[in-house]
C-alpha cells in the first residue's frame, strides 16, 4: 500500500469550515519513546534506512476535542518506510466540532508507505486532496494544504465545501473566509481526519528543538521533511540557521475572470499566487537540496514554512 491509500473509519471527503478560535492547552503522556537517531548517513537517491525506522509513540490526548490515544509507528523493511497510526493528533487541538465546523475528530486506520530509497526526478508530480496526499508528519497526521473552497467568476458565489467554482480559496494567508484552522494550521473532514494546512505547531513545539533543523515527517515520495528552520548555505552545515521562504509570490495583477481584487484582495485564491525561481529558498515543491542535522552528507528535502504554500503541494521524487 501507498501514501495515497489510507483506510479510515469513515471516508476522507473535502475540507469543511472549521472553528475560529483555538483550544487545547492540555497535557499528554507519553507511554512510548520514539527512536531519535540522528546517524544517517545518505545521500541524494540513497537509501534514508538509517533514520528514524524505530520511531514509535503512543500518548494519550487529553484535549477535549481528542480524549483518547494517539498512535503512530513508523518501521523499514523490504525497501519500504511504513506508518500505521489512527491519525489522532498527539498535541493540543481546537475545538472540534463548533459553530463553523460539524466535523468531530474520529481515529482513522492508517496503513501507508513509501520507499527507503527516494529518487530524485526532473518533474514536480502534483500532490493535494485527501485522495492524493504528500505526505505524513512523524505523528501519523497528514499534511493536506489545499482545500475544497471555491469561488465563483463573480464572487457572489463562494462555497467552502463545494468544487464549484473556479477559484480555488486558500485556508491560510487570507482574512476573508474562515476555514476555522486551529493554532497547528489544522483543522477536521467530515469523515473526522484532523490534517495539517501548514506548519504543525503543537508538534513541533513538543519536539523542543528550537531554532535548528527539525525534522517532522516523510514526504509521498520518501524525501524528509522540516519544519520552517534550514542552514543559510544548504551545503554548509556550519552556516547560520535562518527561516526557509518559498519562492512564490502574488501575482502582481489578477488573472483574467478572477472576482474583484475591491472584493477579495490577492492572495484569496491559489491562482493569486506564481511560482518565481530564486525568489525565495525553495523550489516549487517547497524544497531544495542541501545537508542535514540526519543526512550530513545531503539530500532533497522537502519545508514546512511560514510563507506559501506553507506546505509542500507537490513532490520532485519518483513515485
Amino acid at each position: 500500500m501507498t501514501f495515497p491509500q489510507i483506510l479510515k473509519m469513515s471516508g476522507l471527503v473535502s475540507c469543511l469550515l472549521a472553528l475560529s478560535a483555538c483550544g487545547g492547552g492540555s497535557t499528554s503522556t507519553a507511554t512510548d519513546t520514539p527512536d531519535t537517531s540522528t546517524t544517517g548517513t545518505s545521500t541524494t537517491g540513497t537509501s534514508t534506512a538509517a533514520v528514524l525506522c524505530g520511531y514509535a509513540k503512543s500518548e494519550f490526548n487529553t484535549s477535549a476535542s481528542v480524549n483518547a490515544t494517539s498512535t503512530a509507528t513508523w518501521s523499514c523493511s523490504g525497501g519500504k518506510r511504513s506508518l500505521t497510526a489512527n491519525g489522532l493528533p498527539d498535541h493540543a487541538v481546537g475545538t472540534f466540532p463548533n459553530p463553523n465546523n460539524p466535523n468531530t475528530i474520529a481515529a482513522q486506520r492508517v496503513s501507508v508507505s513509501a520507499t527507503l530509497t527516494p529518487t530524485p526526478t526532473s518533474t514536480a508530480t502534483p500532490r493535494t486532496g485527501p485522495f492524493s496526499l504528500a505526505g505524513y508528519v512523524l505523528n501519523g497526521v497528514p499534511i493536506d494544504p489545499a482545500t475544497a473552497g471555491t469561488c465563483d467568476n463573480s464572487g457572489a458565489r463562494c462555497d467552502l465545501a463545494s468544487r464549484s467554482g473556479s477559484w480555488d480559496i486558500e485556508a491560510l494567508g487570507q482574512s476573508h473566509f474562515n476555514f476555522g484552522t486551529d493554532t497547528n494550521n489544522a483543522h477536521v473532514q467530515p469523515g473526522g481526519v484532523y490534517h495539517y494546512h501548514g506548519v504543525p505547531e503543537g508538534f513541533v513545539s513538543q519536539l523542543q528543538k528550537g531554532t535548528a533543523m527539525t525534522l517532522i515527517g516523510w514526504a509521498a515520495d520518501g524525501f524528509p521533511i522540516y519544519a520552517r528552520y534550514g542552514y543559510t548555505v544548504a551545503t554548509d552545515a556550519s552556516s547560520a540557521i535562518k527561516v526557509m521562504t518559498g519562492s512564490y509570490r502574488t501575482k502582481a495583477s489578477p488573472d483574467a475572470s478572477r472576482p474583484a481584487t475591491s472584493l477579495y484582495a490577492m492572495g484569496t485564491f491559489k491562482q493569486d499566487y506564481e511560482y518565481v525561481a530564486g525568489s525565495g529558498d525553495l523550489d516549487e515543491c517547497n524544497g531544495r537540496t542541501g545537508v542535514t542535522p540526519e543526512f550530513p552528507q545531503g539530500i532533497y528535502h522537502y519545508y514546512a514554512t511560514d510563507s506559501y504554500p506553507f506546505l509542500q503541494r507537490c513532490v520532485k521524487g519518483k513515485l
